[in-house]
């Protein structure tokens, strides 16, 4: 019985495997929609934030003696910079979503335990909620290519390509992060420390700001191991037109691998979690 006093009653039909994730999604959807006024700092503010901050304030510090910017291959540092910021912005969108909500959905709104109630499996459910974060850092991340052009920041057609490298990302991202999520009973410091031992990190240290040749050499190899480097990679060559095919296979390659693995992962948490 609902809150209202209305019976709800199970029809028996089991929905397929794409509409069980697809009803995932829309409960996210459904609350987005009423809400996002709450997520909009950290999904479009705060990357345009970063972007006036370092692309437009500190980029025109960023100049040789020639007045050529330096160490971006020719191109301003806003320009070299907005693909980057692109990046960044869904793989932190992805790693709020999938942190607080996932928990949520558990332990304190419980609503995860209310779908697989019903014909929602709990693989499904996990389908839907990492479907729900590619919509969701697509949707802000076209935003932010607007906003970026607004301010000058595109220099060719490629940043499509940039938002679904960034996409990409973020999903790849979100997929581990959310088998992480599940596995916890509480929060106590686990979000903090994947915040800022993690996520903080990975903003600062994979090519965002500065190309990481310009890094130690023994810090180098940590950096490649990051998700947001090879997102980073792949935005900015298709921003500027600088295509390395086998290099871009490569950094897609680990993206997919990454998400795959995640994606299996966390269906499996998932059900080991919510299955009775």
């Amino acid at each position: 019985m609902t809150a209202t006093g209305v019976v709800a009653r199970s029809t028996g039909r089991a929905p397929g495997a794409v509409r069980g994730v697809l009803l995932v999604v829309e409960h996210s959807w459904v609350w987005y929609r009423r809400n996002w006024r709450a997520t909009a700092v950290s999904s479009i503010v705060q990357p345009l934030l970063f972007l006036l901050a370092f692309g437009v304030g500190f980029g025109s510090l960023v100049q040789s003696g020639t007045g050529v910017p330096a160490a971006t291959g020719g191109v301003s540092y806003l320009v070299w910079l907005a693909p980057a910021l692109l990046a960044v912005s869904a793989v932190q969108t992805a790693v709020f979503e999938s942190s607080y909500p996932v928990l949520s959905g558990f332990k304190w709104q419980r609503h995860y335990h209310g779908m697989t109630a019903g014909p929602v499996s709990p693989a499904q459910v996990a389908l839907g909620h990492l479907g729900w974060i590619v919509l969701k850092t697509a949707g802000s991340g076209a935003v932010y290519v607007v906003v970026i052009a607004l301010f000058g920041g595109v220099a060719s057609p490629g940043i499509v390509v940039s938002l679904l490298a960034a996409v990409l990302t973020g999903a790849a991202v979100a997929a581990p992060v959310t088998a992480f999520s599940a596995t916890l009973e509480n929060d106590v410091a686990a979000f903090s420390v994947l915040f800022r031992f993690v996520l903080i990190p990975m903003t600062l240290f994979s090519g965002t700001f500065f190309p990481v040749d310009r890094l130690p050499t023994w810090v180098q190899p940590v950096a490649w191991v990051s998700p947001l480097w090879h997102g980073t990679e792949i935005a900015r060559a298709a921003a500027l037109g600088r295509w390395e095919p086998l290099a871009a296979l490569g950094h897609i390659a680990y993206l997919l691998v990454l998400l795959v693995l995640g994606t299996a992962l966390a269906m499996r948490l998932y059900t080991r979690r919510l299955q009775p």
